[in-house]
């Protein structure tokens, strides 16, 4: 292994995490349960350290190539299976039955959470949509460009599938940023023009189809979302809530405002944290709100999750790793790691991954792998320098 001075400030801040956890273990009430914490953020240390560490060996085109390709043929492979092994669920959603819990169901046969699940599936199509410029720009074979087209296509319609709201956003976000980065600062009008006009075509054609097999889309997107408005932190009051606010913004809102409320009792140093959950589902209980009590709602914003169990530093650590990635994409203007930054930023406004080692694991590596790369840019950039 070999550390540059960088790499011990880049493991610090991806390690952060990890960090505010040893600090504040002897705030929890259950040591046994603060291990079990600690635990799953050791990857924060591990993969930092070790990819870090060999960061001449990253790769960082060819890793994008086979981790975007490799995860769209797995889950073309779990589709097959959810389509073979749930026949019965495919004829009720075919008939428009319950079309609001299918992108759900289908995380569930996968082993997952849906919103986890699409924060994968939204970097994977971002990551193929980024290997379709590049095929082009760098003029490869007809039968690539074909394959990478194809390979977007397949992502696109799996984000569709499991069909998160933030997840989607996402896609088109990071569309827009590849546009910017890799087509309109590198190209005349005209060729910028054709692309994008290509790219709306082949994205609007996908949606409309995709609509018209699921027309729940359409309300989900506008009536769900902000139905009942009124009623944050008075979700008792709907009828039959599970039914109709169960995903809604109104819902999200309520956890929010409970966890600021539970929060503000609890600093400067928060509840510990093996205990912002218990102590969350206490106070549903304690306020009597009985809808987030039956289904026990964790915070849903890694900001305010952080701020509840760890107090006044809890945010700013979050906003320090996250951001730590925003540096690295805005100095190399690459437009992967800026779409990673959004994403990974959005998705913890309305979820908290780094409680979930799937997404503690999943921003470790890629954080990693984004700092190994900025430090080949620089040490290329000062080889340069000296050259001159």
């Amino acid at each position: 292994m070999e550390f540059k001075k960088q790499s011990w400030i880049l493991i610090l801040l991806i390690a952060s995490p990890l960090l505010l956890e040893i600090l504040f273990f002897w705030n929890n009430d259950s040591y046994a349960n603060g291990i079990k914490s600690l635990e799953k953020s050791t990857s924060l240390l591990l993969l930092p350290i070790c990819i870090l560490g060999n960061y001449k060996r990253v790769h960082f085109v060819k890793l994008l190539q086979w981790y975007a390709t490799a995860t769209t043929a797995i889950m073309v492979v779990f589709l097959i299976r959810f389509v073979t092994v749930y026949p019965d669920l495919i004829t009720k959603y075919n008939k428009g039955i319950d079309l609001w819990e299918l992108g759900y169901r289908f995380a569930n046969s996968v082993g997952t959470h849906a919103p986890a699940l699409n924060m994968h599936l939204a970097f994977v199509t971002i990551i193929n949509l980024y290997l379709v410029v590049h095929s082009f720009q760098n003029f490869k074979s007809s039968i690539v460009k074909f394959f990478r087209i194809l390979i977007l296509i397949i992502a696109i319609f799996m984000v569709l599938l499991v069909n998160t709201r933030v997840a989607l956003l996402n896609v088109f976000i990071g569309i827009g940023i590849v546009f910017f980065f890799e087509i309109i600062k590198k190209y005349p009008l005209k060729s910028v023009v054709k692309a994008l006009a290509t790219a709306l075509i082949l994205i609007g054609t996908i949606l409309f189809f995709y609509i018209q097999k699921n027309p729940y889309m359409k309300e989900k997107y506008s009536t769900v979302t902000f139905a009942h408005m009124d009623k944050i932190g008075k979700l008792d009051e709907i009828k039959d809530p599970q039914i109709h606010v169960f995903n809604a913004a109104v819902t999200r809102l309520s956890i929010w405002k409970s966890t600021w409320e539970l929060s503000l009792k609890n600093l400067p140093f928060g509840t510990g944290s093996s205990d912002g959950k218990p102590e969350l589902f206490k106070y549903y209980k304690q306020t009597n709100q009985q809808f987030l009590a039956k289904f026990e709602f964790p915070v849903h914003n890694q900001f305010l999750d952080f701020l509840l169990k760890f107090g006044f530093l809890g945010p700013i650590v979050v906003f320090l790793f996250i951001f730590g990635i925003a540096y690295l994409g805005f100095d190399l203007k690459n437009a992967i790691i800026i779409s990673f930054f959004c994403l990974f930023l959005t998705s913890n406004c309305t979820d908290d991954f780094l409680i979930r080692f799937d997404g503690i694991a999943f921003s470790g590596f890629w954080y990693a792998i984004f700092g190994s790369y900025w430090l080949q840019m620089k040490i290329i950039y000062d080889k340069a320098l000296i050259v001159d």
